[in-house]
């Protein structure tokens, strides 16, 4: 098995395993997949965690106003108390986009559990300890923050929550930043070496049939053009050669400075020490007065 470092930008995403005799098109299929399946699992963590700290997301007509303004309006959430959780409690949303019926404490944690079991299954992290991401591994992340979120709130959540509308693939990204992270697949490409993997092909046209090797590819859309290369060396390894070549440079200015010729009188710098040891003149001592 071929093992592919899939990189967005500069950055590791995670390690994919796969054949050389596997198809480009098949392999780039998968790896977009699992590339916006993450994206989805943080977009859930990130509106979960608000979740569980402000209760259900509020209608969009609601979003934003105040609490006079939604009195003055005749607005009202049918399904604030429908879908509040048992037992909840009342935390104010001050930025005005949830209704304010939290879960208690510990439900909560049910919620932050999910969140930390589902982060972990596809966190970047996996790429140092050489664990490989499947689909499958994706699947689980979001199936353990849907258990959590049919535990917390049996009545189920509101159709216009984002978590909801994650869950059900049915969420609307246009016009926000997670908009732009997501990879069409039908435009995704991967690139190694310099060189874009071409539909139609094998992964063997490209990488040899070497079936035991590891290597790096960047996933990227067809819009973007060719992705820069790869630095020659990490930047750990360029702060500890500079750090090298630094010392050596100091070293060498102390050498430079240091003019003290005292070293001329020991022993180690004499020339005739040698000879004086044979004839037996390398201990004699005389001063004046002196017996012998």
């Amino acid at each position: 098995m071929v093992i592919l470092l899939v990189k967005r930008g500069d950055q590791n995403q995670f390690l994919y395993e796969t054949k050389v005799e596997n198809a480009v098109d098949d392999v780039v299929k998968d790896i977009t997949a699992i590339f916006n399946g993450r994206l989805k699992v943080t977009r859930i963590c990130y509106e979960m965690d608000e979740l569980q700290k402000h209760g259900t997301f509020l209608p969009h007509e609601m979003q934003g106003l105040t609490e006079d303004q939604i009195k003055e309006l005749k607005l009202e959430d049918p399904w604030a108390k429908r879908c509040a959780p048992q037992d909840y409690v009342l935390q104010k949303d001050e930025m005005g986009r949830r209704c304010g019926y939290a879960p208690p404490p510990h439900l909560q944690d049910v919620l932050k559990r999910a969140m930390e079991t589902a982060k972990d299954m596809i966190s970047k992290k996996r790429v140092d300890l050489r664990q490989c991401l499947t689909q499958k591994d994706v699947a689980r992340a979001l199936d353990e923050l849907r258990g959590a979120t049919k535990i917390v709130f049996p009545a189920g959540l509101p159709p216009h929550d984002p978590v909801r509308m994650e869950l059900d693939n049915v969420e609307d990204l246009t016009g926000t930043q997670a908009s732009k992270e997501v990879i069409d697949p039908s435009r995704a490409c991967l690139w190694a070496c310099g060189k874009k993997f071409i539909n139609g092909n094998k992964l063997s046209d490209h990488l040899g049939k070497n079936d035991k090797s590891k290597v790096t590819v960047k996933l990227c859309s067809n819009s973007e053009g060719a992705p820069g290369r790869e630095p020659v060396m990490t930047e750990e390894e360029r702060k500890q050669l500079m750090l090298h070549a630094y010392r050596k440079q100091e070293e060498w200015k102390k050498l430079e400075k240091d003019d003290d010729d005292s070293y001329l009188d020991s022993k180690w710098a004499d020339g005739k020490n040698l000879k004086r040891q044979f004839h037996g003149l390398d201990n004699i001592a005389w001063r004046p007065g002196m017996k012998k």
